[in-house]
């Protein structure tokens, strides 16, 4: 497919990014590659989506970013500076979080010990970041003492994001966070990201549920065959026809 975009490049942030990666070529395995050539931005204080085909490199775009899949060539930014060859413990102390999509709770710990593991290595400041975690989800401190295990999924999901934020980030990747959750968890796991986002983090957020993620993303990109196809703001792309036509479905059209 060709890379068409619902509104020009110039569509990206006016203001300098915080995050970006350029011309992104990467993948796990030696001569294989899975993003070819993707192009992402994400401006402070934006809520940014990325859908697409499963298959399309959307979690391996993420993971690229934070370090855990190596880059073959292109760059990624914060802030100005090249973060591309940087490893995920790096970019956690230069702001960045990120909630992987499984395994991403300690179940046999309780809700404020995966908390302090977010915060391992700034023990000191525990109490702090977890005050001001506690205000955005009363939840985590609430049930502090209940065992992860015992949480629902969309619950589960708060205490992994919660443990992200206790690092105090610029900007937070999320992989997939509504997957294999109902319906309800969905939207309250999609309530927590834009408090999040609300108060002041940017997103990046890869999302299977296209239709919601659009609803609440300020932009978002379609991804397919790792590289970026489609560019706009949520409302656009989840109104443009090819967009509806290729890869929301006819969900979209009933939803309209």
């Amino acid at each position: 497919m060709s890379t068409e975009t619902t509104e020009p490049r110039p569509d990206t942030p006016a203001t300098e990014p915080l995050l970006a990666c350029r011309d992104l070529v990467s993948g796990y395995i030696p001569e294989v590659n899975i993003l070819n050539g993707c192009t992402v931005e994400v401006g402070p204080g934006e809520l940014v989506g990325i859908i697409g085909p499963n298959g399309a490199g959307k979690s391996t775009l993420i993971k690229t970013l934070f370090g855990l899949v190596p880059v073959r060539s292109g760059e990624v930014s914060l802030r100005g500076e090249d973060i591309t060859a940087a490893k995920a413990h790096r970019l956690v102390a230069v702001g960045v979080g990120y909630v992987p999509q499984n395994n991403n709770v300690f179940p046999s710990l309780t809700i404020e010990e995966n908390l302090e593991m977010g915060m391992f290595v700034r023990p000191k400041e525990f109490a702090q970041r977890f005050g001001k975690v506690r205000e955005l989800f009363p939840l985590l401190g609430d049930r502090r003492r209940q065992k992860a295990g015992s949480l629902s999924g969309g619950e589960r999901q708060v205490v992994a994001m919660g443990r992200a934020l206790m690092t105090d980030p610029q900007v937070l990747f999320l992989d997939e966070p509504s997957a294999g959750l109902s319906p309800l968890m969905q939207d309250s796991v999609f309530e927590a990201v834009t408090t999040i986002n609300e108060s002041g983090v940017s997103i990046l957020m890869v999302e299977q549920n296209a239709r919601q993620c659009l609803d609440i993303s300020d932009r978002a990109y379609v991804l397919d065959q790792g590289k970026d196809a489609y560019t706009g703001t949520g409302e656009q792309l989840a109104h443009d026809p090819k967009v509806i036509e290729l890869y929301l479905g006819t969900l979209a059209h009933i939803e309209d």
